[in-house]
C-alpha cells in the first residue's frame, strides 16, 4: 500500500511541476464524451452522475496486449482477467470480471446493444467458478473505436447482469481510410511466439453520412510452459504438464454500417464472426495409473484437449429523429456462442480392457474423439423512444422502451467412445484396469457429454423501462430509472435507481446513486450437466457429476430450482478539476448481493455410508456438484482516478494514476437441503475463492511522453495479494508490480513502428510453498488464481499504417 501511494504521489507531483508550460499545437483529438450510464445527451466522462471510465483509440494502440480482456485489465484497475490453464474450456474462454464480482454480474454492450453470453460454463476451480459470462476476446481490437466502463450498478437501466457495472464497446465508423497493423512477439524464454495482423477499411455510402466499416484480423500464438519437473510421477524427473498459455489460432471479421434514408432516419447494422482454436492439456497420467494403458503409452501420457470457439452476432435496426427533439430506435440483435471439444492423445480404458465374449480383452480403443459441443444463442428485440417533456417552464428528459429476449442453451453429446463404459455401456459388466480397479469410462482428459446430459432448452422474457433526468437548478442533475422484467421460468422482478450530480463550482462536483438490481439465472446454469474428471481435496483424480436443476440428484438432496440474485448498490463520489489539464475523481461504493448463484462444493459420499452416499453411490461417481442460490455477499470499494496533461512547446506529457481498492465478504451461507449444511454446500475453499481469489488492490500508474516523432509509454500495474485453498492448505501469493513499456516512432502522421515490453522486469507470481504434492507435480507458481499469469517478460514489434 505504501509503495502504491508513493508511486502515485510521484506521478502527480511530477505533473504539477510542469503545469505552467505551453501547449503543443496540432495534438490529435481523442474521444472525450460517453453515452453509457445515461440515455440523455452525451456527456464528458467527468460530467456523469456515476463513474464512467473511457478508453480511447490511443490507449488501445499503445497498450501491449492483443487480447481485449488482457488489454482492459492492463488499462482499468476495476477489471480483472485472470490467467487460467489446465481448466478445460476455460483455457480459451477466460473469465472477465468487474469490481471482483462474477463474470455473469457484468453486462457487456456493443454500440449500446446487449451482447450475448458465452456457451461455456466455468466449472473448474478458477475465478468465476459456476458462471457463464461474456467471451470478451471474441471482439477484435481492430474493430474498436473506444470503450466505456460504467462502474455502477445499472440493472434498472440495462437489465439483468448489470450488478457490478456495464462495459460498452463502440465500433469504428471512419470512412475513406485503410488501416493496416502487424505485430510479432515472443517471451524471454523463447516460447509463446505470436504473430498478428489486421486490416480496417471504411467506405462512405451515399452523400448523407452513410458508411460501412470492415475489420479483418488474424492471430497465432504458440504455447508457453512454466511447469517444473515432475518428481512424483516419473523417474527420472521431467516436465509432464503444460502450465501457461495454450496454443491458439484466432480469426475475426467484424462490420459496422449505417445507411440514411433521409435527413431524419437511417438503417444500421453491426456485428461480427470469429473462430478461435485452442490446444491445451489435462492432467498427466503416469504409466502405473489405472487410467493409463501401458501397452499404448508405456511412459504415461498427457491428454490433449482441442477446443474450437465459434462466435457470431448480427444487429439490425432503424433510428429516427422525431419532432421536438425526440428520437426513436427499433432493433433486433442475434448472437450465438459455440464451443466444440475434441480430445487427442487419449484412450478409453474400459474399451481396451473390456472382456471379449470368447475370452481375453479387446485391446482396442480410439485415441481421439469428439467429446461434445456447448451452444448458446440469444435474440433481443428493442423498441426505445426518448426526448424532452415540458411542464410549463420546466423540462424533464424521458426515455422509455420495451425489450423481448429469447435465450437458448444446447449440449450436444460426444462420440460414443468419449463417454461409454465399454462398447455396450453396460455397468453390470466388470471391467478392470491395469491396477485391478474399475476401469474408467470415456476418453481420458475430458470425458464426452452423454445423451443423458444432452439438452436443448430455452426461455424468454420481456422488459419495460422508464428513465428520467431533471435539472431543478442549473448545476444539479436528478435522475431516476425503473425497470420491470418478466421471465417465462421464474417470475418477474422490478428494480429502480436514483442518482444525482451537483456541481457547486466549475472545479468541484459531487455525485452519487442508490439502486436495486438483479441477475436472472443463466440458462447455462439451469441446464448444464456433465461428468468430468477433477482433483479432489486429497489430490486424487475423481469422476465428478455436475447435476442440473430438477435432476434426480438435486431433487434427492433437496436443492431447490434456481431463482434470481438481488442486489443493493450505493455509491458516492467527487470530481475535482483544479485546472483545465488536471482532474481527480474518487468514488466509494458498496454492493450487497442476496441469494448469489454459485457452483457448489464437491459433495462426496460419507466414507462409512450415510444419506449422501445413498444418493450418490448408485450413480457410480465419486462426487457431485450443482448450481444453487447458496450465499450472500457484500463488496465495498474505493476508486481514485487522477490525470494530468502537460503541453510543452514541442512535446506532451500525460500522467495518470488509478487506484482500486475493494473487499468482498461472504456474509451468509445457507442451504435448502436437510442433508447438507450451508458450510457443506459451499465450503471454505469456495468462500476463499470469492473473497480472496481476485486482488483487493489493483492500481495502474502510467506516463506517456510525446516529443516530435517519438512516443514513450510506461505503465505499471499493481496486483494485490491473492489466496486460494482449493487444492492445498491456504496459500497466499504475494502482491506484485508489473511494468510495461514501449517506444514508438512516427514516420508520418499515419505510419508508426513500436518496440514494446510486457512485464519488463520479468516478474513471476510467488512460488507455491504450501501446495503439498503440487510443486512436485510441476506446479511451481499459482493455479486457481493467477491475476497476471506465469509467462514472465515478453517483447513485441508492431507496425501501423493508414492510407
Amino acid at each position: 500500500m505504501k509503495r502504491t501511494l508513493i508511486a502515485s504521489a510521484v506521478l502527480l507531483a511530477t505533473s504539477q511541476a510542469y503545469a505552467q508550460t505551453a501547449a503543443q499545437p496540432g495534438a490529435e483529438e481523442q474521444q472525450t464524451v460517453v453515452v453509457l450510464g445515461s440515455r440523455a445527451t452525451a456527456k464528458t466522462a467527468l460530467d456523469t452522475a456515476a463513474p464512467v471510465g473511457l478508453i480511447n483509440s490511443k490507449d488501445l494502440q499503445t497498450a501491449g496486449p492483443l487480447e481485449l480482456g488482457k488489454l482492459l485489465q492492463t488499462l482499468d484497475p476495476s477489471f480483472n482477467f485472470s490467467t487460467t490453464f489446465i481448466s478445460d474450456g476455460t483455457d480459451i474462454i477466460r473469465p472477465a470480471t468487474l469490481r471482483s464480482l462474477g463474470p455473469d454480474q457484468l453486462l457487456v454492450l456493443v454500440n449500446g446493444k446487449r451482447r450475448h453470453q458465452q456457451a461455456l460454463v466455468n466449472v473448474q476451480q478458477t475465478i468465476g467458478r459456476g458462471s457463464a459470462g461474456t467471451d470478451i476476446n471474441a471482439i477484435p481490437l481492430s474493430a474498436i473505436h473506444h470503450i466505456e466502463v460504467l462502474r455502477d450498478g445499472a440493472a434498472a437501466q440495462y437489465g439483468s447482469d448489470a450488478i457490478a457495472g456495464v462495459i460498452n464497446i463502440v465500433l469504428k465508423s471512419n470512412v475513406n481510410e485503410t488501416a493496416i497493423s502487424g505485430q510479432v512477439g515472443t517471451t524471454k524464454e523463447g516460447d509463446g511466439d505470436m504473430i498478428s495482423g489486421s486490416v480496417n477499411r471504411g467506405w462512405a455510402l451515399g452523400e448523407d453520412g452513410g458508411y460501412i466499416n470492415l475489420s479483418l484480423e488474424g492471430r497465432k500464438r504458440d504455447e508457453t510452459n512454466r511447469a517444473g519437473p515432475d518428481s512424483l510421477r516419473v523417474d527420472p524427473p521431467r516436465v509432464t504438464q503444460r502450465i501457461g498459455d495454450s496454443d491458439a489460432k484466432d480469426a475475426f471479421l467484424w462490420w459496422n454500417a449505417a445507411l440514411p434514408v433521409d435527413k431524419a432516419g437511417e438503417f444500421y447494422t453491426f456485428g461480427g464472426v470469429s473462430k478461435r482454436k485452442g490446444d491445451s492439456s489435462g492432467f498427466f497420467r503416469s504409466k502405473g495409473d489405472g487410467r493409463n494403458v501401458p501397452a499404448v503409452y508405456p511412459e504415461g501420457f498427457l491428454p490433449n484437449i482441442r477446443t474450437t470457439v465459434k462466435d457470431a452476432s448480427f444487429a439490425f435496426g432503424y433510428r429516427r429523429d422525431l419532432p421536438n427533439d425526440w428520437k426513436a430506435d427499433i432493433s433486433i440483435n442475434h448472437g450465438r456462442s459455440e464451443l466444440d471439444f475434441h480430445e487427442k492423445q487419449t484412450i478409453n480404458v474400459s474399451y481396451w480392457y473390456e472382456p471379449k465374449p470368447g475370452g481375453g480383452i479387446y485391446a482396442e480403443s480410439p485415441f481421439e474423439a469428439d467429446t461434445g459441443k456447448l451452444k448458446f444463442n440469444q435474440t433481443t428485440f428493442n423498441a426505445d423512444i426518448k426526448g424532452p417533456v415540458k411542464f410549463g417552464s420546466e423540462e424533464v428528459f424521458v426515455a422509455t422502451g420495451f425489450e423481448y429476449r429469447r435465450d437458448n442453451y444446447q449440449i450436444v453429446a460426444g462420440d460414443p467412445v468419449s463417454y461409454q463404459y465399454g462398447r455396450t455401456n453396460n455397468p453390470a459388466i466388470a471391467i478392470t484396469n491395469q491396477t485391478g480397479g474399475v476401469a474408467a469410462s470415456g476418453t481420458q482428459g475430458f470425458p464426452g457429454y452423454t445423451p443423458a446430459t444432452a439438452v436443448d432448452e430455452g426461455r424468454h422474457n420481456i422488459a419495460l423501462f422508464l428513465d428520467t433526468e431533471y435539472h431543478p437548478v442549473k448545476d444539479l442533475l436528478l435522475a431516476a430509472a425503473v425497470r420491470y422484467e418478466k421471465y417465462s421460468d421464474f417470475g418477474n422482478t422490478t428494480t429502480g435507481k436514483l442518482s444525482a450530480r451537483w456541481d457547486p463550482t466549475k472545479e468541484f462536483g459531487l455525485r452519487g446513486s442508490v439502486s436495486s438490481g438483479f441477475r436472472a439465472p443463466g440458462v447455462q446454469q439451469k441446464f448444464y450437466s456433465s461428468v468430468s474428471t477433477n482433483l479432489n481435496q486429497a489430490g486424487q483424480l475423481t469422476e465428478t457429476l455436475t447435476a442440473r436443476e430438477g435432476s434426480a440428484v438435486t431433487t434427492a438432496l433437496g436443492i431447490k430450482p434456481l431463482k434470481e440474485e438481488t442486489s443493493r448498490n450505493a455509491s458516492i463520489g467527487m470530481v475535482l478539476r483544479p485546472a483545465k489539464n488536471m482532474s481527480l475523481t474518487a468514488d466509494l461504493y458498496q454492493i450487497k448481493i442476496k441469494d448469489r448463484i454459485v457452483f457448489s462444493s464437491e459433495i462426496s459420499p460419507e466414507a462409512g455410508g450415510g444419506p449422501i452416499a445413498n444418493v450418490l453411490n448408485p450413480l457410480g461417481v465419486g462426487q457431485a456438484q450443482f448450481f444453487t442460490n447458496a450465499v450472500d455477499t457484500k463488496t465495498k470499494g474505493l476508486d481514485i482516478v487522477a490525470d494530468h496533461t502537460t503541453k510543452f512547446t514541442s512535446s506532451t506529457l500525460v500522467l495518470s494514476g488509478q487506484l482500486g481498492f475493494n473487499k468482498t465478504e461472504v456474509t451468509k451461507r445457507h442451504s435448502p437441503s436437510s442433508l447438507l449444511t450451508g458450510d457443506q454446500l459451499f465450503n471454505q475453499a469456495q468462500v476463499t475463492l470469492i473473497e480472496r481469489g481476485q486482488p483487493r488492490k489493483h492500481h495502474v500508474v502510467a506516463a506517456d511522453y510525446t516529443i516530435g516523432q517519438w512516443n514513450v509509454n510506461a505503465r505499471a500495474n499493481y496486483y494485490g495479494e491473492v489466496q486460494g485453498e482449493g487444492f492445498s492448505p491456504l496459500q497466499t501469493w504475494d502482491a506484485k508490480w508489473i511494468v510495461d513499456a514501449s517506444i514508438r516512432y512516427s514516420f508520418s502522421k499515419k505510419t508508426t513502428v513500436a518496440l514494446g515490453f510486457n512485464n519488463l522486469f520479468d516478474t513471476y507470481p510467488s512460488e507455491w510453498t504450501n501446495g503439498g504434492d503440487f510443486p512436485k507435480l510441476g506446479f511451481k507458481y499459482c493455479w486457481e488464481t493467477c491475476p497476471f499469469g506465469v509467462n514472465g517478460r515478453s517483447m513485441y514489434l508492431k507496425f501501423d499504417t493508414a492510407f
